[in-house]
């Protein structure tokens, strides 16, 4: 009786090891086609873009849809430089990279270092509601609130200019940078805090010596992040910065992005199957290139400022 019992006993538990094991194999081949569906997406998006940019470059030099400076597709003479197109994108993106990010690394190291628990604890929410509302809204508000306020500033500002994108997108990415700069700041190790104030370092001495060092590479990447989030924006940019595309470097200046060509030019005013429709997949094909090298060029970065910790 002993020895049946015993059998049994240890029957059971084998039986009861091979099931998590049959269920632990479904879930890796479930993980392996949720990580594989990105990878159909982008190559999906890839031949898309594709299939219709290979008949437009075979009746548009490359060269000149590189070079040219001017971009008048849906008139005569047409036109088919997107030179004009990518200053508008590059004028908006780093315009408000050059506003978000200066504001949006201080908030994240006071909210890092400085700030209390209740502070931070108020003040980490609102910054998530900030980055919830959609992006029309702040197109409209660019409109009706920051373009009055830059004409009154620069009289000689268009209604519709690419400051007013600058200062909205600003806002937009501030929520990125601020959130995930100020999740790095924190993760650097306690262990290189105390070490510099056993030092007798003060605290501004370890925030910007040690600290800021030690997180670059995560810093980092979030301002690319932010930044890329900046090049794809396209509804707040509609709105604010107009629909003239000009090789201009001027921020007063109404201007146009890529985005807003694709969304212009989608809205059903023109022919599908003509050269004019497929200048969409064109400069979606540009778009897609040009935010590829950012995040190639973004990943070299890292890899040479990356910090590792024992």
């Amino acid at each position: 009786m002993a020895t049946t019992t015993t059998s049994s006993a240890v029957a059971k538990p084998m039986l009861a090891h091979k099931r998590p094991l049959w269920f632990e194999g479904v879930i890796h081949v479930l993980l392996i086609g949720c990580a594989a569906v990105s990878i159909v997406t982008t190559i999906g998006i890839v031949l898309i873009l594709l299939s219709q940019s290979i008949p437009f470059f075979s009746e548009v030099s490359l060269v000149e849809f590189l070079t040219g400076t001017r971009w008048t597709p849906s008139f005569e003479p047409q036109h088919f430089g997107i030179l004009p197109l990518f200053c508008g994108t590059a004028l908006v993106a780093g315009g408000s990279a050059l506003l978000a990010i200066p504001l949006g690394l201080g908030t994240a190291i006071y909210l890092s270092e400085y700030a209390s628990p209740l502070v931070r604890d108020v003040v980490k929410p609102m910054l998530e509601l900030l980055a919830g509302i959609p992006s029309v809204v702040f197109g409209f508000v660019a409109v009706v609130f920051v373009s009055p306020l830059v004409r009154q500033a620069f009289p000689s500002a268009h209604l519709s200019n690419a400051l007013n994108a600058c200062v909205v997108v600003s806002i937009m990415i501030l929520p990125m940078i601020i959130s995930l700069s100020e999740e790095v700041l924190r993760a650097v190790p306690r262990s290189l805090r105390e070490a510099a104030y056993a030092l007798g370092a003060t605290k501004l001495d370890v925030t910007v010596r040690v600290i800021l060092p030690a997180a670059l590479s995560g810093i980092v990447a979030a301002f690319i992040l932010a930044i890329t989030r900046a090049i794809g924006e396209t509804m707040a940019v509609s709105l604010a910065a107009g629909g003239t595309p000009r090789l201009s470097l001027n921020p007063l200046q109404s201007v146009q992005t890529m985005t807003a060509y694709i969304v212009e030019v989608s809205q059903g005013d023109i022919a599908a199957g003509t050269l004019e429709y497929r200048t969409i997949f064109a400069v979606g094909l540009a778009l897609f290139v040009c935010t590829l090298v950012l995040n190639v060029f973004a990943q070299g970065i890292l890899g040479r400022m990356r910090e590792k910790y024992e």
